[in-house]
């Protein structure tokens, strides 16, 4: 008995500081979680104020707010901002936003020109569905599923990111580019295959992640934004950038959509090759020495000017979120990714990176990065960063 008190006493500190520990854990996501409901609620009375269902994107540069319709590849962003903090609070106001500005992206599931219906659909109907069990839901990303498998190139075995008829992409040369991005509308494709029982879009899905796995990674566990191939004969032509500074330099969230995109592949298929991949890619942007201190990626990792380089908060959410999610796949390094996690979440919610309330066209998060060479979003909020933020928020109060 004197034993086992003695023992205790010993412990008592260790036991005193993990019980704290958990406290602060617990007053960090309450905080946050309080302070994007109380900024999203305001930008919902602007929105109110027009009489209209809009759809909040970014800053322009007079600092009005930047409103997207439907078809634009983030539109689906702030409806699934809205789900997650139905979930985050059980406040029914968030519940009744998100079915309207979900239900205002609707014709997004016919989109066949546009690779990002995943994102579209998926962070807007499919988290309503899985927060509802709405069938109407699950019809809408069905045909989203069916829109994004008519961008499926048999030869290449990949999705076409892009048309190359029109605007920008045009001028580049390419013939069947395919992006990192893509990665993340993957996900759709699965989930389509669940709902519908039709194993088409599962072996689409998972043909375009072998071959990017194959095509669109270099030795150090780093990605390339665009892969260009022949379209008749499936070879690859090239390796660019598009938003990044150069075609070999280290785009920062081209990796953060890679390292989410195959933890969610890994998910979904149980392929181990899927699970090294997010690993390594995010071992190489946590080991890389230009790495900031509070874990806030530089635009790009390979930009000429670093440290007067600016840093991109929507890497950082998204590395977070996926990093909560790999946590719970039973990989040995899950304790320390989850550390790392919740340091990223620390920086972004510190005043440096975090909004005041009211501010910053309220939206949550300041200092993300569109795309530099297109001199689009530059050091401006964005509306994937605070859904992402949201997200792993989401992720870690009650993980995956």
């Amino acid at each position: 008995m004197k034993k086992q008190f003695i023992t205790l006493l010993l412990l008592a500190p260790l036991l005193l500081s993990c019980t704290e520990s958990e406290q602060q854990r617990r007053q960090f996501l309450h905080n946050n979680i309080a302070f994007a409901a109380a900024q999203v609620k305001r930008a919902l009375a602007a929105i109110d104020s027009t009489g209209k269902v809009l759809n909040p994107v970014t800053l322009k540069d007079d600092g009005s707010v930047y409103y997207c319709g439907y078809s634009d590849w983030r539109s689906g962003f702030f409806p699934g901002s809205l789900w997650y903090l139905y979930e985050l609070t059980g406040d029914t106001a968030f519940l009744a936003r998100a079915r309207r500005h979900t239900q205002a992206i609707e014709q997004a599931k016919a989109l066949t020109w546009h690779h990002d219906v995943g994102f579209m659909v998926g962070c807007s109907f499919g988290n309503g569905l899985r927060l509802t069990g709405d069938t109407a839901y699950a019809r809408v990303v069905v045909q989203a599923a069916r829109s994004l498998s008519t961008r499926f190139r048999p030869a290449a075995g990949t999705i076409q990111s892009w048309d190359v008829t029109r605007g920008w992409q045009s001028e580049r040369g390419w013939k069947c580019p395919v992006i990192v991005d893509n990665l993340m509308n993957l996900e759709l494709l699965f989930e389509a295959t669940r709902l519908s029982g039709d194993s088409t879009f599962y072996r689409i899905a998972v043909s375009h992640a072998d071959r990017t796995l194959k095509e669109q990674f270099r030795p150090d566990g780093s990605c390339y934004h665009v892969v260009d191939y022949d379209p008749a004969t499936g070879e690859v032509r090239s390796r660019q950038t598009a938003q990044g500074y150069a075609d070999e330099s280290v785009w920062s969230r081209g990796q953060a959509w890679a390292i989410y995109g195959y933890t969610v592949c890994y998910r979904e298929t149980g392929n181990p090759a899927y699970l090294a991949q997010a690993i390594r890619t995010f071992e190489f942007m946590k080991n890389h020495p230009r790495m900031p201190a509070d874990l806030i990626p530089y635009w790009d990792m390979s930009a000429p000017h670093i440290p007067n380089e600016l840093r991109d908060v929507s890497t950082a959410a998204c590395i977070a979120s996926a990093l909560y999610e790999l946590c719970t796949l039973h990989i040995p390094q899950a304790e320390a990714y989850r550390t790392y996690a919740d340091r990223i979440m620390a920086s972004l919610a510190s005043p440096a990176y975090r909004a005041a309330l009211g501010s910053n066209g309220n939206f949550l998060l300041m200092h993300s990065v569109g795309s530099i060479p297109h001199g689009g979003e530059v050091d401006k909020p964005l509306n994937y960063a605070d859904y992402y933020f949201i997200e792993a928020l989401k992720r870690a109060k009650d993980p995956i």
